[in-house]
């Protein structure tokens, strides 16, 4: 799912920064969620049943997103209980002035943005008592995606953060590129984050003994 579903991405690379370009859209097929639907396809190819919910979270109004999506989330587990993992797709942006920042890496001979699992953790004040449960997840996931694409990942954000993280033991914000890639930067990317989260959701099914 997507919190800040209208994040999206340059059209292609290039030389200078466009401070006139808006980097929103409605459009599926240029957000996120053309992102998430990456992923989709490498966990149903892999025989992973999920859900992929593409409901609008930040417009018209980009206040009170996490509130909204939130509720979203809570009515498919209410829906679905069996549900322990739940991802929040986003892109990051990363801006020095009039400079955006393009992290790429080279894998098998073609350019993915790198990604970046954010696992928030509790002061005592955020009512997220089982946050490690979350992080160890992180650290899983992270792993895999490094082992099968080194360079793919930056280091996980385990900060003081709550991002709906409460809501189940595995769920996670994952920035896929910044405002600085392209689409097909992420997507590639997308592709692979697909392909190490199945596997890594294998490797915990058979941890836990196959439930």
């Amino acid at each position: 799912m997507h919190t800040h579903t209208t994040e999206s991405f340059e059209p292609y690379v290039h030389s200078t920064f466009d401070t006139s370009f808006n980097y929103r859209t409605t459009d599926p097929a240029y957000n996120v969620v053309s992102v998430g639907d990456t992923i989709t396809q490498q966990l149903e190819a892999a025989g992973i049943a999920m859900i992929h919910d593409t409901t609008i979270h930040d417009y018209p109004s980009y206040n009170g997103a996490y509130e909204r999506s939130a509720e979203t989330v809570k009515a498919i587990l209410a829906e679905y209980p069996s549900i322990c993992v739940v991802l929040d797709i986003h892109r990051d942006a990363i801006q020095d002035g009039n400079t955006l920042l393009q992290p790429v890496v080279e894998i098998d001979g073609k350019e993915a943005t790198q990604v970046m699992i954010i696992s928030g953790c509790d002061d005592g004040t955020m009512d997220m008592p089982n946050y490690l449960q979350n992080f160890h997840f992180a650290c899983r996931l992270q792993t895999c995606m490094e082992q099968r694409y080194p360079g793919l990942t930056r280091p996980i954000l385990f900060d003081y953060r709550k991002y709906n993280q409460d809501l189940t033991t595995g769920s996670l914000l994952i920035e896929i590129g910044t405002h600085g890639n392209t689409l097909e930067q992420v997507q590639y990317a997308g592709k692979l984050v697909g392909k190490a989260l199945a596997e890594t959701l294998y490797k915990l099914q058979k941890t836990n003994g196959g439930s």
